[in-house]
């Protein structure tokens, strides 16, 4: 992957979990689990991009 996109990862998955803290802090009676997940799991697919974006392998430099 490119790693121009590692801060756009980085911010969109801070983005995304900062959404799920307001859901939760918002309706906290009564909770939306379902929504509150989705927002967790779209954080974590950003941020596990913004890992493989930033730890590229480095065999093309053995070579």
């Amino acid at each position: 992957m490119n790693r121009k996109y590692l801060t756009l990862y980085l911010i969109a998955g801070t983005l995304a979990l900062a959404l799920a803290v307001y859901k939760f802090i918002t309706t906290y009676p009564d909770l939306s689990t379902g929504r509150i997940a989705l927002d967790v799991i779209a954080s974590l697919f950003f941020y596990y991009l913004a890992y493989t974006t930033y730890h590229e392998k480095k065999d093309k430099e053995l070579m």
